[in-house]
């Protein structure tokens, strides 16, 4: 069983940690025990059970920003992927967007692949993992950053905080995964979840095309509940395309290519009923959410534990982009009372 520690501890110590993280996540090795090998939970190994899945099957996972989530699924007896379980995400920096440059403050987003190398058992920030970023589309484009990771405790400076607790059960549940004979994992960073509703609220986005991109993968993964073949070339990932992936490369034109039937199919009947949504949503309305500048979020959860700490925590901790629903309501702190602000007036959501 993990050793719980105290959270609103960690979370107050989050704020000055975060002046000092301009650069990436890492600040060197952190100590030599075994935190690392901590064994599964009991009730996790118990829910697994449950489910058909046994510790040593594959994992994936999907982060999604907005959220503040991140999903841990894993293969059943079926062999098809379920949902094991989601985590609250403490902390992320920067804005709903990609990463582009080094000490841009953003977290990424898009397809990474995670192999045993990029686990680091010796973490400043409890443990952590890598997500290899800049990957190949990214390095193709000359987008430039180091050291992003999902870890512990619960500051971001482009990364995804899970506080000590949360990260070592994901450690553990990718530990195992390779005990069993995973060769890596894939990990989707989103903006947000791919619905059509979330869709069409940020169709006004500078974002869009990027995002219908990543959508594609997601589609993928929904309709099949598998992780999909990540290939790319133009600029744009591709996804379960038929045949030898080697032949595309990231930055070139693409090749002539098919998706596989089986799976084409699939995806082909979920974007169609997608498609429809956003026309009815889009149609319905012709505004889309005003933004204003703020820096990343956290989960509702963490959120609530900020406030009891008093709101110079809360706002050491969040201080960026929001939603602005209603440009003409009177601008809402966290905590619900009226204010004001020089930037923008506003019903804000604090992501």
């Amino acid at each position: 069983m993990f050793q719980r520690s105290s959270t609103l501890a960690k979370l107050a110590v989050a704020a000055g940690l975060s002046a000092l993280l301009l650069a990436g996540c890492v600040l060197g090795e952190g100590g030599g025990d075994a935190r690392h090998l901590q064994p599964l939970p009991a009730k996790l190994v118990s829910q697994m059970s449950a489910k058909g899945m046994t510790q040593t099957d594959p994992i994936f996972i999907r982060i999604f920003k907005k959220e503040s989530e991140l999903e841990v699924w894993k293969r059943d007896r079926s062999g098809r992927f379920s949902l094991l379980k989601t985590y609250p995400m403490c902390r992320w920096s920067g804005q709903l967007g990609p990463k582009t440059r080094e000490g841009d403050r953003q977290a990424p987003e898009g397809f990474y692949t995670v192999t045993a190398d990029l686990m680091n058992p010796r973490s400043e920030f409890y443990l952590s993992f890598n997500l290899g970023y800049p990957n190949a589309l990214e390095r193709s484009q000359g987008f430039t950053g180091s050291a992003l990771m999902v870890h512990g405790a619960c500051t971001s400076a482009g990364c995804f905080a899970m506080t000590d607790d949360g990260v070592a059960e994901i450690f553990a549940l990718a530990r195992e995964a390779f005990a069993g004979g995973q060769k890596s994992f894939q990990v989707q960073a989103l903006p947000f979840r791919m619905t059509p509703e979330n869709m069409a609220a940020h169709r006004s986005s500078p974002n869009m095309a990027f995002w219908r991109n990543l959508k594609e993968g997601s589609d993928h993964f929904e309709a099949t509940r598998q992780p999909p073949k990540i290939a790319a070339c133009e600029r744009q990932y591709v996804f379960d395309a038929a045949g030898d992936s080697s032949r595309f490369i990231a930055g070139a034109p693409c090749p002539a290519y098919e998706v596989e039937p089986a799976i084409q199919s699939l995806v082909s009947e979920r974007h169609a009923n997608d498609e429809r949504r956003f026309g009815a949503l889009t149609s319905a309305s012709s505004t889309s959410p005003i933004l204003a500048y703020a820096d990343g979020g956290m989960h509702p959860s963490f959120r609530k534990m900020l406030k009891e700490m008093g709101p110079e925590r809360l706002q050491s901790l969040v201080a960026g982009r929001v939603e602005i629903s209603r440009p003409d309501a009177a601008l809402l702190d966290p905590y619900g009372a009226t204010g004001s602000s020089p930037e923008a007036t506003g019903s804000i959501n604090v992501r």
